[in-house]
């Protein structure tokens, strides 16, 4: 379906304005919420891509400035080594209280729209698939999809590099989808089998796939990219959210080929 770019919006925080960005179908009704986490880069045009194609399948896209207190607002690093560097001071200098401040936010915004129907999911792209990870600990995001998150198997997210990510894995209720390539030296075999262990042990519902595919193979700038595989992990990640997510409004968006059997 069609969608509409609604802009930003500044949600409050305990650390200040977040600007927001909303994509949304074009077509009048109600429809799902979905928070996506950008990469350290911050709004970039493979996350905006992402967030519009999204929404073409029928959710309401909220895309937060993941840092909001440490960046003026509408900043946007460039995927040089510079910007990796600035990306990578700024995720290790805010606290992971306040990653989790955001996400409430997020949250609870989408669930206040009218034209939301109140069920959310949440997805995340590196870093960003870390933050979704911790912001499917809230009850009421029934389905998450992390894209090759980083700090996890480490425990080393914000400030301190000591999160707790890990020990509240049963916090998350929702179904969870993780996505890994095996040749991200950013989470190594070791890394990914002690996530999986944990999973197994909390008893969470997840789905788990790896891929030969590099750090940043879904982005659709740089070297990297294998549109193959960011096509099969797209129709994973729309699997989910129809199943969980749109199925249950009475109002499925379709679904696309490789996510029908």
């Amino acid at each position: 379906m069609t969608i509409k770019d609604d802009g930003v919006v500044e949600l409050q925080t305990p650390t200040g304005p977040m600007r927001t960005y909303i994509f949304s179908p074009a077509a009048e009704g109600r429809y799902p919420g979905v928070v996506l986490y950008s990469e350290i880069f911050q709004v970039t045009g493979p996350i905006r891509r992402t967030a519009a194609m999204i929404a073409g399948q029928g959710y309401i896209v909220a895309v937060p400035e993941v840092y909001h207190e440490l960046e003026p607002a509408g900043t946007v690093l460039p995927y040089d080594q510079a910007g990796a560097d600035k990306g990578n001071a700024d995720k290790y200098t805010k606290e992971v209280s306040s990653y989790d401040a955001d996400a409430r936010a997020v949250l609870d915004y989408l669930k206040a729209r009218g034209d939301c129907t109140g069920r959310l999911g949440a997805v995340g792209i590196c870093l960003g698939g870390h933050l979704a990870f911790r912001t499917a600990m809230n009850p009421d995001v029934l389905a998450t999809v992390c894209f090759y998150a980083t700090d996890i198997h480490s425990g080393s997210l914000g400030k301190g590099k000591s999160d707790n990510s890990l020990a509240r894995a049963a916090e998350i209720k929702g179904e969870l989808l993780h996505i890994w390539g095996r040749q991200d030296p950013h989470v190594p075999l070791e890394g990914r089998n002690k996530i999986r262990a944990r999973l197994d042990e909390a008893g969470v519902r997840f789905q788990w796939l790896e891929v030969n595919g590099a750090h940043a193979f879904m982005r659709d700038e740089g070297y990297r990219y294998d549109p193959a595989l960011a096509y099969h992990c797209y129709g994973l990640m729309f699997e989910l959210f129809h199943r969980q997510l749109a199925i249950q409004t009475g109002a499925a968006p379709s679904a696309p080929a490789e996510a029908r059997h």
